[in-house]
C-alpha cells in the first residue's frame, strides 16, 4: 500500500540514500530529487545514486576504532550505505573498500525496488514553508552535499538567516588527539600572563623554525579544482601562501613569541606554535591558524618533526578546499531540523560532517527523523555516549573552536580514567567498549532490537 505520508530527499548520495531507504522502512513514501545526470556537478561523471567520487573506502572494520563501531551501529538500523558496501566489498585489509560500480547499482536496485519510492531527476530550487509541508504531510531532506547548486544554496541561505551561516570554502586547521602530545615539550600559558593558560605553547629555536618553513615549502600540496579557485581571507591564509610570502611571516602571524616565556629557559622563543582546546574535556587540540593544503601524509611527516608532535595523533588533518556547509549550531534543531523550518532536515556533508560514513550516518538520523515527525513511530536519538550521537552532538552544539567539518573520532566521545600500567591502546579499547555498552542501551531500551556488547579482552 502506498503511503500517503510522503518525504521529499534532495540529492541522490550516500546520505540522501540511506535518508531515503530509512524513511522507507519506517512507513513513509519517498521522491528523492537528483539533479544528475540533467545538471552534473563538477566532480561527478554519472548519474548513479550514491556514487563514490573520491576514495573508494568506508575506513576501518576494528570494532574498537571509531569508523568500524559506526559501523556496527548504522548496520543495527539496517544501514543501506552499510550493507551494500560489504555487498560490494574488495580487498583492503583490515578497511573495508569498496566496488563503486557494485556500491552504486545495489543501493539503486535496493531503492528502486521499493513500491514506496520514486525519483525524480531534475534540479530543486524552491524549498517549501513549514505551513505548506505541514498542510501536505510532508517533510524534505537537503542532503545536497559539498557541490550544491546555486539556486538551492541561495535558498538555504534563507533557512540560515543569512550569508555569514553558509560556508562554500573550507580553510581546516589540523585537530589533536591531547593524549598523544609529548607534554615535555609543551607549556600552557596565555600571551603577558593573561588568562588561565588555556593555551598550550610549543616553542622552537630558530634551527627548528628554519627547518619547518623548509618542510612546509618542499611538502607536496593538494591542487585544488578547476571550480575551487578562491580567494583567501588575509585573516585565515594556509600556512604555504604566508611561508611563500617571506620566512619571517609565520613568525609575525601564528607562530608570533611576543608575550609567552618558556618556563625552561626564562626567555622568550624564537617563534612558538600555539594549541587551543577543541572540546570541553580537553581531549583534542586545534593547531591556531594552521590551515594547510599539505597532503595528509606530508601533514603527518612535516609536523611530527616538531618535538611534541613525534607520535602525534591526527583526529582532523588540515585542508582548504570547495565544501559548502552551514554553521549547524546555530541553524538546527537536535533531531537536524532547521529551526526555521522544523519539516525540513539536513544530512550529509553540508550538516559538517567529513567521510562517506559519518554523511550516511547523518542521513540515516535525518530519514528516521523525518519519517517521525510524520507520525511513523517515535525516534529517540541516539546519545552522545555513542558514536552517533557524539557526531550528532557535534554537528548540533559544536565544540569550543570555530565549528568546522568533523570526521568521527576518539576526541568527540566521552573520556575515561587511565589507571597506572594502562596503555594508550587499552584507554581507547575501554572507550570503545563503554560507547558500544551505550549504543546497546540506548538501542534495546528504545525497543529498536536486541544488541549485546562482547568484551574479549576482560577490560574493566
Amino acid at each position: 500500500m502506498i503511503s500517503t505520508k510522503r518525504i521529499h530527499i534532495v540529492g541522490g548520495g550516500l546520505a540522501g540514500s540511506e535518508a531515503a531507504w530509512q524513511a522507507l522502512q519506517a512507513g513513509a513514501s519517498v521522491v528523492l530529487h537528483e539533479m544528475r545526470p540533467k545538471q552534473q556537478t563538477p566532480a561527478h561523471r554519472t548519474g548513479d545514486l550514491a556514487e563514490l567520487v573520491c576514495s573508494n573506502s568506508l575506513k576501518s572494520l576494528d570494532p574498537y576504532s571509531v569508523p568500524g563501531m559506526l559501523k556496527k551501529e548504522m548496520a543495527s538500523f539496517e544501514s543501506l550505505v552499510v550493507s551494500a558496501a560489504y555487498k560490494a566489498q574488495v580487498p583492503a585489509g583490515a578497511a573495508l573498500a569498496v566496488d563503486r560500480a557494485v556500491f552504486s547499482q545495489e543501493i539503486s536496485d535496493r531503492l528502486n525496488a521499493h513500491p514506496n519510492f520514486q525519483r525524480v531527476d531534475e534540479e530543486v530550487t524552491e524549498i517549501p514553508s513549514e505551513e505548506e509541508l505541514a498542510n501536505k504531510d510532508e517533510c524534505m531532506v537537503i542532503a545536497s552535499g559539498p557541490l550544491t547548486s546555486s539556486a538551492l544554496a541561495e535558498e538555504i541561505k534563507k533557512l540560515c538567516g543569512g550569508d555569514e551561516r553558509l560556508y562554500f570554502y573550507d580553510a581546516i586547521a589540523p585537530v589533536l588527539a591531547a593524549d598523544s602530545l609529548d607534554w615535555d615539550h609543551c607549556f600552557r600559558a596565555d600571551r603577558y600572563g593573561k588568562g588561565d593558560g588555556d593555551y598550550v605553547n610549543l616553542p622552537l629555536d630558530k634551527v627548528q623554525y628554519e627547518a619547518f618553513l623548509a618542510d612546509v615549502r618542499e611538502a607536496e600540496k593538494v591542487p585544488l579544482h578547476s571550480f575551487e579557485k578562491v580567494d583567501y581571507f588575509e585573516s585565515c591564509l594556509p600556512i604555504e601562501v604566508m611561508v611563500d610570502r617571506g620566512p619571517e611571516t609565520l613568525r609575525f602571524g601564528p607562530l608570533k613569541p611576543v608575550g609567552l616565556i618558556d618556563p625552561k629557559t626564562g626567555k622568550q622563543p624564537y617563534a612558538c606554535i600555539q594549541l587551543r582546546m577543541e572540546n570541553k574535556a580537553g581531549s583534542m587540540y586545534s593547531m591556531v591558524g594552521f590551515q594547510t593544503k599539505m597532503k595528509w601524509p606530508e601533514q603527518k611527516r612535516v609536523f611530527s618533526k616538531i618535538p611534541a608532535f613525534r607520535e602525534v595523533e591526527f583526529l582532523r588533518f588540515g585542508s582548504v578546499h570547495r565544501n559548502t556547509y552551514v554553521q549547524s549550531p546555530k541553524v538546527l534543531n537536535p533531531d537536524l531540523s532547521f529551526r526555521n523550518n522544523n519539516r525540513v532536515f539536513l544530512a550529509g556533508q553540508i550538516t559538517g560532517v567529513e567521510g562517506y560514513t559519518e554523511s550516511a550516518a547523518m542521513g540515516l538520523i535525518a530519514g528516521r527523523s523525518g519519517a517521525s515527525k510524520l507520525g511513523l513511530g517515535a525516534f529517540p536519538l541516539p546519545p552522545e555516549t555513542s558514536v552517533m550521537g557524539a557526531l550528532l552532538q557535534y554537528v548540533c552544539f559544536g565544540c569550543k573552536g570555530k565549528f568546522a567539518p568533523m570526521n568521527a573520532n576518539f576526541g568527540l566521545l566521552p573520556t575515561v580514567q587511565k589507571v597506572r600500567g594502562m596503555s594508550k591502546k587499552d584507554k581507547k579499547k575501554m572507550q570503545s567498549i563503554n560507547c558500544q555498552e551505550a549504543f546497546a542501551a540506548y538501542f534495546n531500551g528504545a525497543q529498536f532490537g536486541s544488541l549485546e556488547i562482547a568484551n574479549p579482552e576482560g577490560l574493566q
